[in-house]
């Protein structure tokens, strides 16, 4: 019995080699994985002494050969291709324990070059973990350092049963396929390229967490990552305290982290149900808090409070007396912890700024019956002085600042959205309305006496003048949308006889 051994990530592949030859296994190996098991004293030989070939181009070429893959794609079941082994002098090959190049691990690091990439783009390794995990009722095939023990196990016992192979086999092909799409999502981001879209598109992703359960308790969930690399954002949030996080707080929280991600003045949000019901920028992140609060505090509660500053003692505080699900922020000052961790379920999460390998791309992906939709993210700069005014009145600077804030809030409003601000200090909303006066009445709602005085943001352009009737009524000012409708004449017109100073951005913000 053989068993090939050519790993980049060494753990545990000596102990793991003493186990195989203590169960009977000839050992063949390559460079450093030989040099690795030699030095350990693990009676090994060469792939070159093997195949009869040495190694060549850097070895670029090693286990590229008729004496590896034959032994490894030969069935065992068929008296032809035993006897094809035995004329030309291969021996069947049992066991592959392949680990690869560390691509990922090289296009994170600064300053890589296109040639440092390609040269981390492993070869032989993917082709022999494809021919083994083709061959996996006669081929065990380890790819992953943590299945050394139990694999060791079961050879040097009654053998693998033919569900560990196939499970093992999965795991191979899963690992190759992940590997492909890193190096596919580098080589795709092509600054040259002039397609708008590319025509196919990998994923791959790596489970960090497993989830007690979906959206509903009868949905199975997970949390992945890109494989291609990365770091920062929601997905790699790292948690100080609180129970596990579910699903629908993982939700939340990125809709959180996301919204105050947007502004650049110490900013404070709360959500609920993946739309912010208060937002509000201050110099000082407490008083940041208690103005999104006050906001709708009857939505607040249960809520997910997102900070893009570090968390103040002050802030902590003044949050103690409500019920939240989760806190995000990029970190907490000591004595708030203190405050914070009082609360035994109260999830804390610190997140750092989203880190795109390379080679990243990021895709806003929706799945749809049959297939998914991509995009690239609502992401554009957008510069309050450049927008045009549509009214016979100019917005005020005041009202000029609260319409800019107002148009970045509602960007993280389900569609039709409507925000009604005053003061950098969200005071009402309409979310995900069939139409865009009732989004405009529930705003009203919720601000109450606050209305007066506010400007308004509107995802969309406003198709009928009600809707700026409905906002001259509720005590509007300003109002900022994209403009662009047949009635846009009409709708101008509503607003000059309210006094309403309107700007057109000429963008629109919809959020399915």
């Amino acid at each position: 019995m053989k068993a090939l051994l050519s790993v980049f990530d060494k753990t545990g592949i000596e102990d793991f080699g003493k186990s195989l030859v203590d169960a009977g296994y000839e050992l063949i190996s390559t460079g450093g994985t030989h040099r690795s098991l030699a030095d350990a004293g693990v009676p090994v030989t060469q792939v070159s002494d093997v195949t009869g070939s040495p190694e060549i181009l850097d070895g670029r070429v090693k286990t590229l050969h008729p004496v590896i893959h034959g032994g490894l794609l030969a069935r065992r079941d068929s008296t032809a291709h035993m006897a094809e082994l035995e004329q030309h002098g291969i021996g069947a090959i049992d066991v592959v324990v392949v680990n690869l190049y560390p691509f990922v691990e090289t296009i994170s690091r600064s300053g890589v070059t296109l040639d440092d990439a390609l040269e981390n783009i492993d070869i032989g390794g993917p082709t022999m973990l494809r021919a083994a995990a083709k061959n996996f009722p006669s081929v065990a095939v380890v790819v992953d350092p943590s299945d050394y023990d139990w694999v060791g196990e079961a050879l040097s016992g009654p053998g693998l049963d033919a569900q560990q192979r196939r499970s093992l086999a999965t795991k191979a092909f899963q690992h190759v396929a992940v590997y492909d799409a890193a190096v596919a999502d580098y080589l795709s981001n092509d600054p040259t390229s002039e397609e708008e879209m590319p025509q196919q598109v990998t994923f791959g992703l790596t489970r960090v967490s497993s989830l007690r359960y979906g959206e509903n308790p009868h949905q199975r969930g997970a949390l992945y990552v890109p494989a291609s690399g990365g770091e920062g954002g929601l997905a790699r949030a790292t948690q100080l305290h609180g129970r596990e996080l579910s699903f629908n707080n993982l939700m939340d929280a990125d809709a959180a982290w996301r919204t105050v991600s947007d502004y650049a003045d110490p900013s404070v949000c709360v959500i609920k149900h993946a739309n912010p019901c208060g937002l509000a920028s201050r110099d000082d992140v407490a008083q940041a808090y208690e103005l999104a609060y006050e906001g709708d505090p009857v939505s607040a509660f249960g809520g997910i409070v997102g900070f893009n500053r570090n968390v103040t003692a002050a802030a902590a505080q003044a949050m103690d007396p409500v019920f939240y699900e989760v806190v995000v922020a990029p970190g907490y000052d000591d004595d708030a912890l203190e405050i914070l961790r009082r609360k035994r379920n109260l999830r804390i999460l610190t997140v750092d700024p989203v880190v795109g390998s390379p080679g990243s791309t990021d895709y806003d992906v929706r799945p749809l019956s049959g297939g998914v939709l991509v995009q690239t993210p609502d992401t554009i700069d957008e510069d309050p002085q450049a927008w045009t005014v549509a009214t016979e009145r100019a917005p005020t600077a005041h009202e000029l600042a609260d319409l800019a804030f107002a148009w970045k809030a509602v960007k993280h409003i389900k569609s039709n959205a409507i925000a009604f601000v005053k003061d950098r200090t969200l005071v009402g909303m309409g979310a995900g309305q069939p139409n865009r006066v009732v989004s405009v009445h529930l705003s009203q709602r919720a601000a109450g006496d606050k209305a007066a005085g506010c400007v308004l943001a509107s995802d969309a352009f406003f198709p009928f003048p009600d809707n700026i009737e409905l906002a001259a009524d509720a005590g509007i000012t300003a109002i900022v949308q994209p403009g662009g409708s047949i009635r846009d004449d009409e709708v101008i017109a509503a607003a000059n006889e309210a006094s309403i100073a309107m700007v057109f951005t000429g963008v629109r913000h919809f959020r399915h």
